[in-house]
């Protein structure tokens, strides 16, 4: 998909406004603190984006921008989208300062507008303006030119950029989750098939056959491949798939890699350069870590020690990597430098810690643990120092992935049914607030969540 963003000519206007919005938001800045949760959401009146022509098919398309968007910032629990049923003015044309005072009396502290044009060459032209209802000063004036099918793209990027202007960081709306699509066939056995959705749940579709059971995919930082486990051969092993073609390989089929290699390999996961992956590999009966070259198709071994080391992840500037081992009794979690180097333990509860992943701010690791017979999501600081903070914690706990702005986390969440386990896909913030349930078509696992796509 080919979208163009812009500020157009008719928002030239912004540039000079711009300056005097900077002086009027330093004394009184309109502004979203992410890091605490959030009791009192921000107020925000979205209206349905108008049509540029009378145009029946711009005025749906702008009903359903509004509509994706209005959800997209309502699921954060960061803003409080207004009932549109409370509006007093109506839009009618973007380019005309609203009636502040409307909005004010309905306590929407932000207004967001917008326009759709599908001119005579099927171009979608999307404009919108965020403005200050307090200060009356507007804050943010794009537009975005596509063909009309993108538009849920559309309202997903100008979600992107309403968040990053109230809140001061990246957004996270126009992104994919790829998961486990869990299934029983005819004869009872289980079935696993890789899936693949927006965030918000729309345009689910297969990306595996019921033929083999596919788990644990996580991205690539290019958003255009993934790696995943197979049980194709009867043992586990290690894919890549690439999502714009659908050609998939196995990972250590050639090369030095082959001889290396002696069982199954799990957990494969990209370094930031793309080039490279960590993974946990069999060898000798006990499971070490290596790092395997894309290109070369060689692995490097990173650990030796008796106990089994797995579940790897790099930091996000690729120079350490976190694991989860048994070296000290019970599986805990360890830090060490991405050649292998000065391994560290970084928790020292009790339970039974593991599935680490860094966040891509670099800060933190989420992890799962088991206690009691309960299961944990936590997150703890990445150097083990402070106390580590439990997030959720429920009859079964597993495979957390961040939001590409380290704000939120998806994990897998079991609850006990009649027929045995039943899994979902929900998210939950860094302060353990606005815990919600993804939506998928049926029982779903092991969700990997897409860095924000170009």
């Amino acid at each position: 998909m080919r979208v163009v963003t812009v500020i157009d000519r008719a928002f030239a206007a912004l540039l000079a406004m711009a300056v005097f919005a900077g002086l009027a938001s330093a004394q009184s800045p309109l502004r979203v603190d992410v890091t605490e949760g959030h009791l009192d959401p921000l107020p925000i009146a979205i209206t349905d984006f108008i049509s540029a022509n009378s145009d029946g098919r711009e005025a749906e398309t702008g009903a359903e921008i509004a509509r994706v968007v209005t959800s997209n910032l309502g699921n954060t629990g960061l803003f409080a989208p207004v009932d549109p049923d409370a509006f007093i003015e109506e839009i009618t044309d973007i380019d005309l300062r609203p009636r502040f005072g409307d909005w004010r009396v309905i306590d929407a502290s932000a207004l967001l507008v917008g326009r759709v044009t599908i001119d005579q060459d099927n171009r979608m032209i999307v404009a919108f303006r965020l403005w200050d209802s307090a200060t009356e000063q507007q804050l943010l004036g794009m537009r975005f030119v596509t063909s009309p099918e993108n538009w849920r793209r559309i309202a997903h990027k100008v979600s992107d950029a309403v968040y990053q202007r109230l809140t001061g960081e990246e957004g996270y709306f126009d992104t994919r989750i790829v998961y486990v699509s869990e299934g029983v066939g005819p004869d009872g056995e289980p079935i696993r098939r890789l899936a693949a959705m927006d965030q918000d749940g729309a345009n689910p579709s297969f990306l595996t056959d019921r033929s083999y059971m596919a788990l644990l995919p996580n991205y690539a930082p290019n958003a255009q491949q993934i790696t995943y486990v197979s049980f194709r051969d009867g043992q586990a092993t290690s894919y890549l798939y690439d999502l714009e073609t659908g050609r998939q390989e196995a990972l250590f089929d050639s090369g030095s890699a082959r001889s290396t290699m002696e069982g199954q390999s799990l957990s494969a996961r990209f370094h930031p350069n793309g080039r490279e992956l960590v993974v946990s590999a069999e060898r000798r009966g006990g499971h070490d870590l290596f790092r395997f070259d894309l290109r070369a198709r060689t692995l490097n071994q990173l650990t030796t020690h008796p106990s089994d080391d797995v579940e790897p992840s790099y930091s996000p500037d690729g120079e350490q990597v976190v694991f989860s081992s048994s070296r000290s009794g019970q599986s805990q979690l360890y830090v060490m430098n991405a050649d292998g180097t000065d391994p560290v333990r970084i928790s020292f509860g009790e339970g039974r810690y593991t599935t680490p992943v860094w966040s891509p701010r670099g800060d933190l690791i989420a992890f799962t643990k088991q206690l009691s017979g309960r299961f944990m999501l936590g997150v703890i600081a990445a150097d083990g120092s402070g106390a580590e903070r439990i997030l959720y914690e429920g009859y079964f706990v597993d495979t957390p992935a961040w939001s590409p702005n380290g704000r939120v986390i998806l994990f897998t969440r079991g609850d006990a049914a009649r027929e045995g386990t039943r899994y979902s896909i929900w998210s939950v913030d860094l302060a353990g607030f606005n815990l919600r349930r993804l939506p998928t078509q049926g029982p779903a696992s092991d969700p990997a969540w897409s860095p924000l796509i170009d």
